[in-house]
């Protein structure tokens, strides 16, 4: 059955237009836990991207992003039994990384405390000097996108998660409310007062 399985896999089309794949995630998921390998990798390579760039907008850094999001495959390959087709996948596999994301962060911080407590109140903080090679647009665009990370990373958690999950990762309404496991109408709330406190803070760019 098994290499049954794998032979009608390897030979699914994805549709590059409309994005639809011949299986869906749940199907495919069903496919992994009767022992289909092949459906384990098509998964991975669906998310892997969407899951970094999720990730990144908790972490701020691409390289622990990358570390997160492969932790987090590992736990779907370790913990496949536990999913269950009511649910829907993209909503439990965006769970599981959010967790591992917010323990990276606390011990993030923990390890913050520990490095502030070394050091004393005369010590000097120093920046990091900028790459005067980089000219033009590249830098424009650069110092843009970081203006807007730096304001979403300066929202309240809460309302983080809810801006990246709707306005970068398009999730629905209805997923994020799973993900999040709150009602949607707190959902949309939240949301919206996100989009209003960013609207404030990057009112300068559109001058």
């Amino acid at each position: 059955m098994m290499s049954q399985n794998s032979s009608v896999l390897s030979s699914m089309s994805l549709g590059s237009k409309n994005n639809k794949y011949s299986y869906s995630d749940e199907q495919l998921m069903l496919l992994f836990q009767g022992g289909n390998e092949n459906a384990y990798i098509e998964l991975v390579n669906r998310y892997k991207d969407k899951l970094i760039n999720f990730i990144f907008n908790y972490l701020g850094d691409i390289e622990s992003s990358e570390d997160v999001v492969q932790e987090t495959m590992i736990k779907l390959y370790q913990k496949k039994h536990y999913y269950k087709e009511i649910a829907k996948f993209s909503t439990w596999l965006y769970t599981i990384a959010k967790n591992l994301a917010n323990t990276e962060l606390r011990k993030r911080k923990q390890r913050k405390t520990t490095l502030l407590s070394q050091f004393s109140k005369d010590d000097k903080m120093y920046d990091l000097p900028s790459n005067d090679n980089e000219v033009g647009q590249e830098i424009q665009t650069e110092i843009v996108s970081k203006i807007i990370r730096e304001a979403v990373d300066q929202l309240s958690e809460k309302f983080k998660t809810v801006i990246t999950l709707r306005d970068i990762q398009q999730l629905s309404y209805e997923d994020i409310s799973e993900i999040i496991d709150v009602p949607i109408g707190t959902v949309k709330s939240r949301i919206n007062r996100a989009r209003l406190q960013l609207q404030v803070e990057l009112k300068h760019l559109k001058k």
